[in-house]
């Protein structure tokens, strides 16, 4: 039986999670002639891989510094991609150019609601720090949330100007501000960080903020973040950045195998559960409706 490859490209690339998370799912699905590896791929080297691969090839997933590149690539892209300009997620089919997916943004929309429900946000306001790549997708998964006015707080709020097209696009308030102009906000029921492992934003989060509020982390290693454990500390709800990766990485075998990210698969429930063990994780009991 011919093997069907995928794989993420990225670099640094030896850290990824994705392996294990993939691996688990096909295993799960039955699929045992289904490889997906790794490989380290830099920007300019993208391109010219694609055109090598055969047809044995059914997906990427993309990490940094390729998603601009794949963005580029893609000769079709979903809404999701459209409005972040960014694509993690490419599909090869045999015959067709390469479509491209941005699964970021249902990921981080599925690991909130994962631990909190369908509806996280009854106030409305979001607060992210950073204001790079990666706060695009997490706009966009504020307004998925049902998120009306979205703050973001940045080093160089300047940088964080690419953000306001998408929020036009969206509908919903933006400000941009500078992480030592941060004032709480009394619609604030989400804060997101998109901050790298480690790096701080010098804000000081008051203790009732952080008991009220959820925290979304995109950092998980190491873990908890100090940003995770401050909140923890007040009894706020944290998500992680690898609850995250978890979810993406369902919606890209979503992709991969049935071409459609909202077709769900075979016991999906099982599939998930799967996912996450491969990575340490229990796959979090179903919200109760409040």
């Amino acid at each position: 039986m011919a093997t069907t490859h995928l794989a993420v490209f990225g670099s640094p690339i030896d850290h990824s999670r994705s392996p294990d998370l993939h691996r688990a799912a096909y295993a799960r699905l039955g699929l045992e002639d289904w490889d997906y590896g790794r490989r380290e791929v830099g920007e300019a080297e993208l391109a010219g891989i694609l055109a090598g691969l055969d047809e044995s090839w059914r997906g990427l997933s993309l990490t940094m510094p390729l998603k601009g590149e794949s963005f580029r690539i893609a000769a079709e892209r979903d809404e999701n991609a459209i409005l972040t300009g960014a694509v993690n997620t490419l599909l090869l089919v045999p015959g067709e150019a390469p479509r491209g997916f941005n699964t970021d943004i249902a990921g981080i929309a599925d690991a909130v609601r994962g631990l909190v429900g369908e509806n996280p946000l009854p106030r409305g306001g979001v607060d992210i720090l950073g204001g790079g790549a990666t706060a695009a997708s997490a706009l966009v998964a504020a307004a998925r949330l049902g998120a009306h006015a979205v703050r973001v707080f940045a080093r160089t709020p300047d940088r964080a100007a690419h953000l306001e097209p998408i929020a036009d696009a969206l509908g919903i308030t933006l400000e941009i501000r500078r992480f030592d102009q941060y004032v709480v906000a009394a619609d604030t029921d989400l804060v997101i960080s998109t901050l790298p492992g480690g790096a701080s934003s010098g804000i000081v989060f008051p203790a009732d903020l952080r008991a009220r509020t959820i925290l979304f982390d995109v950092a998980y290693s190491p873990w908890p973040s100090a940003l995770a454990s401050e909140w923890v500390a007040e009894g706020g709800i944290v998500v992680s950045g690898l609850e995250m990766l978890v979810r993406q990485a369902l919606i890209q075998v979503r992709i991969f195998v049935g071409h459609n990210p909202a077709l769900p698969l075979p016991d999906e429930h099982a599939v998930l559960a799967d996912m996450y063990a491969a990575v340490g994780l229990q796959l979090p009991a179903t919200p109760t409706p409040s």
